[in-house]
């Protein structure tokens, strides 16, 4: 029987053991987007439009997890209460919104999992593919090819992964180059990074004046109603440009992220591993006193 006891107790200790390993993410260099090429590296990303922002997108290392490519340079997650650090209920990255996660509390308190309209969906591209795959595994159980693509996006996926799917094409999100461009212990430059696509929407150009300059060989009455006739010009150009500006918000734009430090992770909830450890506790505890009462015994 004690020995019995002292078995379950060192099960139980390796599971504790393993969920307290699993909540702290490997840590990783920061990764320029030109280290990332089409056989080496994976391409991490995270779509914040539901919040008004980009889809933001980074190199990380391999061979990796999803989980752990999410939580390096830069990046962090939060899990939830009920199931632990590896269902992703939040994430942020460093270099937008000072580090802030979305969903923000009040909106998703990330105590229960939440419903299938508003959450994390996860999806993959594997080197040269075409289309999204929906993930059919966790993030702390799936491995990225090098050359591939992760994406997070937030929103409403059916379990099939049918309805809610990305906006964008795994093609402009994945890396183009063939060999390692730029240094990773070097800022960030625009000839660092692959160039996106042409049909990737970057946001609204500035806008250019139309309207020529009033002609100086006419008497002064005219320049004044060449004025007057071009002033409710820029009155009306902003309306229209504000109106293209919101059209394309089904589109998000893509940014390439600048290499930042690992970020302060927040794993989500700790009951599993208290929950383990509490019987762990009490098992030992049992068979301890069983085993002397049972030598007093004799």
């Amino acid at each position: 029987m004690t020995r019995r006891l002292l078995r379950a107790g060192a099960a139980l200790g390796l599971t504790a053991a393993f969920l307290g390993a699993t909540a702290a993410p490997a840590a990783a260099d920061p990764q320029l987007m030109g280290r990332c090429t089409t056989t080496s590296g994976v391409v991490l990303a995270v779509d914040f439009s539901h919040w008004g922002g980009p889809i933001y997108r980074s190199c990380g290392t391999t061979p990796t997890t999803g989980y752990e490519l999410l939580n390096q340079g830069g990046w962090s997650t939060t899990g939830t209460g009920h199931d632990g650090p590896a269902f992703i209920c939040r994430i942020g990255y460093s270099g937008h919104q000072n580090g802030k996660q979305y969903p923000t509390a009040a909106q998703d308190a990330c105590v229960l999992t939440p419903p299938a309209s508003a959450y994390w969906s996860y999806w993959h591209a594997d080197p040269g593919a075409k289309d999204w795959s929906y993930s059919q595994l966790g993030a702390m159980l799936y491995k990225p090819k090098p050359g591939s693509v992760d994406l997070w996006i937030f929103g409403a996926t059916n379990a099939e992964g049918t309805e809610g799917r990305p906006r964008v094409t795994a093609d402009q999100l994945r890396a183009h180059n063939t060999r390692p461009q730029g240094d990773a212990g070097k800022p960030d430059s625009t000839d660092k990074a692959s160039p996106l696509p042409p049909d990737v929407d970057t946001g609204p150009a500035p806008e250019q004046p139309t309207t020529k300059p009033p002609k100086t060989t006419s008497p002064e009455p005219k320049p004044k109603k060449t004025k007057s006739s071009v002033s409710p010009s820029p009155a009306t150009s902003p309306s229209k440009t504000s109106s293209a500006v919101a059209a394309p918000r089904s589109t998000p734009s893509v940014v390439d992220a600048a290499p930042a430090a690992d970020a302060k992770h927040d794993t989500g909830s700790i009951t599993p591993v208290v929950i383990g450890a509490a019987l762990v506790a009490l098992i030992g505890g049992a068979a301890v006193f069983v085993a002397r009462r049972r030598r007093r015994a004799e």
